[in-house]
C-alpha cells in the first residue's frame, strides 16, 4: 500500500511539473528532460510513471480538471450549507469555469495549452469531451433548479461563454471585471419557464 500510494503522489508533483512548464513555454516547452528536472525525479522515474508523453499530458489535464471541478464542489457545499438561490450557486460555478480571476491566470493559460493541443491529440479531446459532458450537467441541473426554460440549450450557451472569456481576458481583449459583467449580463438574459428573465425569477 504504500508504494502505491508514493507512485500516485509522484504521478501528481509529475503533473504539476508539466503544468508549470505549460504555463511558461506551452507544451511545447514540455520535455521529459524538462519535466523531470522539475518535478526534481529521475528521467526514469517520469517513464515508470508514464509509458509516453501522451499519457502524461493526459494525466495533467485530468489533475488541473480536477482541481477546478474540486472548487466548484466546494463553493456549492458551502452556497447549500448558506442556503444561497440556485441562481447564486449558478454564477459562482459559471465564474470559477471561466477562469478569469487574476487569481487564476496561470491557470487559464495551462487549460488553453490543453485545448490547442487536443485539436491534434485524440486523447486529449476525448478527456475535454468528457469534462465538457460532466459541466453541462451541472450547469443543466442548476438552470433548470433556478426555473431556466430550456436548461440544456442554455447549459450549452453558458458552457460557451464561459469557456471563451477564458481567452478573451488572457490575451487582454477583456478585462478579469468586464468579463464578469458579460457573464452577469447573460444570465440576467436567460428566459426563464414562463418567458421572464432568469434575473427576475430570483
Amino acid at each position: 500500500m504504500p508504494r502505491q500510494v508514493d507512485h500516485e503522489s509522484r504521478r501528481r508533483r509529475i503533473a504539476d511539473a508539466v503544468c508549470r512548464l505549460a504555463d511558461e513555454h506551452g507544451l511545447e516547452g514540455v520535455t521529459l528532460r524538462d519535466v523531470a528536472a522539475r518535478a526534481e525525479v529521475s528521467m526514469g522515474a517520469v517513464q515508470r510513471c508514464f509509458r509516453t508523453k501522451e499519457e502524461m499530458l493526459v494525466f495533467a489535464l485530468a489533475h488541473v480538471g480536477e482541481a477546478v471541478s474540486g472548487r466548484i464542489g466546494k463553493r456549492l457545499a458551502q452556497d447549500g450549507t448558506s442556503g444561497a438561490a440556485p441562481r447564486a450557486e449558478l454564477e459562482h460555478a459559471a465564474a470559477e469555469i471561466s477562469l478569469v480571476s487574476p487569481e487564476r491566470r496561470a491557470e487559464a493559460r495551462v487549460w488553453l495549452a490543453f485545448v490547442a493541443q487536443a485539436a491534434v491529440t485524440p486523447s486529449l479531446a476525448g478527456l475535454l469531451r468528457d469534462n465538457y459532458r460532466e459541466l453541462h450537467g451541472l450547469f443543466s441541473r442548476l438552470l433548470d433548479a433556478a426555473g431556466a426554460g430550456e436548461p440544456r440549450r442554455a447549459a450549452h450557451a453558458l458552457l460557451a461563454l464561459a469557456d471563451g472569456l477564458t481567452t478573451h481576458v488572457l490575451i487582454g481583449h477583456l478585462t478579469p471585471e468586464a468579463a464578469r459583467e458579460v457573464l452577469d449580463d447573460h444570465l440576467r438574459g436567460i428566459p426563464g419557464h414562463q418567458g421572464a428573465t432568469f434575473g427576475a425569477c430570483n
